[in-house]
């Protein structure tokens, strides 16, 4: 019985831990990036681009959808079985092997502290010269920065802070509360499928929208649930109600983005949104919060503070539900 449990927690404790204190393994060969090569080969194999003097036809738009998502059912499919299979293997040959690699896959899936170091850096860089904030904030973000002021640069920073606390964070590890290692592999090919196949630009717009549909359905419960554990941490007079919380988000043109974005910026009382640049096309997003007010670097502070909170809690229910499994 001791070993069981020790098989369903020690791996999530030491990766999660491995995460926290060192961040993304810059020297280590890492299974997110080998996601993306691989979807940008396939892509650039599936989504040649259309001749631009004419039209897209009916034809045109269904192949370049049947395509889409046909590469992404199979990566994540594949993902799963293989991840699956490989594990079994390992655990048929040696235990410790499997924890070893078990404990690896969860370190590289979570990205915590990595976010909070470039967010960080984001704050000082601006505070430094408005031109080396927005190349920073570059790095982290996917729209167009190069006109941004400094408020929005700041805010561009939170804002990416709340969304990839879903994304980065809680989303992987309640994916590997349901399905194990290979559901929070799944689930990190189905992100990384959508964080570059899934926009609403002309190359994309039909070949991404399987993988952009995937990553919806994926982030639904982890997104309200990343809501709801921030709202749990964030302490003080000035918490916003939860309703309050979910009323917001709602409003936003993304389905799950709208939650832990609504958290942070009612928790700061700021506003997120607005229109953004991405890829040359204009996007007109609704706003999050009403009080467009100067952010801080005491702003910066709290909001990681929140954000390290939800990352703790989400770990102990995690932890929680896996010692009830095996116990």
């Amino acid at each position: 019985m001791m070993s069981d449990v020790l098989m369903a927690c020690a791996p999530l404790l030491v990766g999660w831990m491995l995460d926290f204190l060192l961040g993304d393994p810059v020297r280590m060969p890492h299974i997110v990036v080998f996601f993306g090569k691989l979807i940008a080969l396939l892509e650039r194999w599936l989504n040649p681009a259309r001749n631009p003097v004419t039209a897209p036809t009916d034809s045109w738009r269904r192949k370049a959808f049947i395509r889409g998502a046909v590469m992404a059912v199979l990566l994540t499919a594949s993902v799963f079985a293989l991840s699956w299979a490989v594990l079994w293997l390992l655990g048929q040959w040696s235990c410790w092997a499997m924890l070893v690699v078990q404990t690896l896959l969860i370190f590289q899936c979570l990205a915590g502290t990595s976010l909070i170091r470039e967010v960080r850096a984001v704050f000082r860089a601006v505070d430094r010269s408005l031109d080396e904030g927005r190349r920073q904030v570059a790095r982290i973000v996917g729209r167009d920065t190069s006109e941004l002021t400094a408020q929005e640069v700041r805010t561009a920073a939170l804002e990416t802070l709340a969304e990839n606390l879903s994304d980065g964070v809680i989303a992987p590890l309640f994916w590997l509360m349901i399905a194990g290692v290979p559901g929070m592999l799944a689930y990190k090919m189905v992100n990384t499928l959508d964080s570059m196949v899934g926009y609403r630009t002309e190359r994309y717009l039909y070949f991404g929208r399987c993988a952009a549909r995937m990553d919806d359905v994926a982030n639904y419960l982890p997104a309200r649930l990343t809501a709801f554990l921030m709202w749990c941490v964030a302490w003080g007079r000035k918490r916003p109600s939860l309703a309050a919380i979910f009323c917001e988000g709602h409003h936003h043109a993304s389905p799950n983005s709208g939650y832990p974005e609504a958290a942070l910026a009612l928790t700061l009382n700021c506003r997120f949104g607005g229109p953004h640049t991405y890829f040359g096309q204009l996007f007109d997003k609704p706003y999050i919060g009403t009080y467009d007010r100067l952010l801080t670097t005491a702003d910066m502070h709290r909001a990681i503070r929140i954000n390290r909170g939800a990352e703790v809690l989400m770990v102990l229910l995690t932890l929680t539900v896996q010692l009830v499994i095996w116990s």
